[in-house]
């Protein structure tokens, strides 16, 4: 496996991983309606559109000519944030590959990418009923901040997240 920078034509399968693992994952955490009405042509365009501006930094992990996961991540989006504050947009595995070690093979890439930027903290989002996503982070080192539950509107829908956060370390 290696990991490389998306490029425009990778955005088709960053696109069926991102709406595959929203449906595996989140069934009974995201109305059914809501993930059947995902499509692959939507997000597809969308990353497109994000590889090209260059925003939010993309990488993927490549096996052969597969994609097997990818993440996105910058400068921290959250309200009253440094500029030393980074945020994992978004890490999607594909399912088939869920334990295989792809995820922790794009955090070491991710938080190197990030300390050699200047960023000392990163954090992320999640649904606080993601299990099998919590105990990857918990894993990892990040650590939950409770006074940050928030709920949001998706689709029509109110769902709960909440922020998980560490420091990035001085050497991986």
């Amino acid at each position: 496996m290696n990991v490389r920078p998306a490029g425009r034509e990778d955005a088709r399968d960053i696109a069926e991983i991102h709406v595959r693992t929203w449906q595996a994952a989140y069934p009974g955490i995201v109305p059914a309606e809501y993930l059947a009405s995902l499509t692959v042509e939507r997000y597809e365009a969308m990353w497109r559109e994000n590889i090209a501006k260059g925003v939010p930094e993309l990488l993927v992990v490549v096996e052969g000519d597969a994609i097997l996961g990818w993440v996105a991540f910058g400068p921290s989006r959250d309200k009253g944030a440094t500029r030393t504050n980074a945020e994992i947009w978004a890490i999607y595995v594909s399912p088939s590959h869920w334990k295989k070690g792809v995820g922790h093979l794009l955090w070491n890439h991710v938080q190197a990418k990030l300390r050699t930027q200047g960023f000392t903290t990163v954090g992320l989002w999640v649904f606080p009923e993601n299990d099998r996503a919590c105990r990857f982070y918990r894993a990892i080192g990040f650590e939950v901040e409770p006074a940050s539950a928030k709920q949001f509107t998706l689709g029509g829908f109110s769902l709960n997240e909440i922020r998980y956060v560490r420091p990035i370390s001085a050497r991986s």
